[in-house]
C-alpha cells in the first residue's frame, strides 16, 4: 500500500488536518491493514508538503504539543487522481513466506514433518478465518472493517485452498524433490 496516497485521499475527503487525526482516520478506514505508525505519517506528511501535495496551513496547540494543519494542493489532487486510476497489476512473481516455507520444509525435513507443518499452518488460517467472520458479523461492525475483513477472508480461502491441494501433493513433490 503507498502510504503517501493513502494520507493524500484522507486529507482531501476532509477527514483529517493534523497527523494525529490523519493516523486515527487510517485506524478507522483500513481497520484490518498493517498498523501505521505515527512517524510514518509525520515523514509522509513532510515528503508530501516538499513535493507540493499538500501545504501547511497552520498550527494549533490545544493543551499539548503544536500541531500542524495541513491540506491538500491542486497538484496533490491531481496526483491522486492518477494515482486511483493506476490499475493495479497482478504481481509477476510469487512471493509469500507461506510459500518459501513450505518449499524448506520439502528440502531438509520428511514428509511427516512438512505434512505436520502445513497441518499447522491450516489451523492458523482456520483461526484467523472465524476471526474475521466473527467481525463481518458482528451487529456493530463498520463497513469499512466488513470490506477489510471480506478482502482478508478471500485472501486466506485462497491459503486455505492452496494448503489443502499441497497436502494432498505432499509425497509426491517430496519425491520431486529427492529425486
Amino acid at each position: 500500500m503507498s502510504t503517501p496516497y493513502v494520507l493524500l485521499g484522507l486529507l482531501a475527503a476532509g477527514s483529517a488536518v493534523h497527523g494525529y487525526d490523519l493516523k486515527r482516520a487510517y485506524d478507522e478506514r483500513l481497520p484490518q491493514a498493517r498498523p501505521l505508525a505515527y512517524g510514518q505519517v509525520y515523514a509522509s506528511l513532510n515528503r508530501l508538503a516538499r513535493d507540493g501535495l499538500v501545504a501547511a496551513t497552520g498550527q494549533e496547540r490545544e493543551g499539548g504539543p503544536d500541531r500542524t494543519s495541513y491540506a491538500i494542493t491542486d497538484a496533490g489532487r491531481a496526483a491522486l487522481h492518477d494515482w486511483i486510476g493506476e490499475v493495479e497489476q497482478p504481481a509477476p512473481h510469487v512471493s509469500s513466506s507461506l510459500l518459501s516455507k513450505v518449499m524448506v520444509a520439502l528440502l531438509v525435513a520428511d514428509v511427516h514433518t512438512a505434512r505436520a507443518y502445513l497441518t499447522a499452518q491450516r489451523q492458523a488460517h482456520s483461526t484467523r478465518l472465524r476471526e474475521l467472520t466473527a467481525v463481518k458479523t458482528d451487529p456493530a461492525a463498520r463497513l469499512d472493517d466488513i470490506v477489510a475483513a471480506d478482502y482478508a477472508i478471500a485472501h486466506l480461502d485462497a491459503d486455505l485452498r492452496w494448503l489443502r491441494a499441497t497436502l494432498e501433493r505432499v509425497a509426491d513433490w517430496h519425491r520431486e524433490v529427492h529425486a
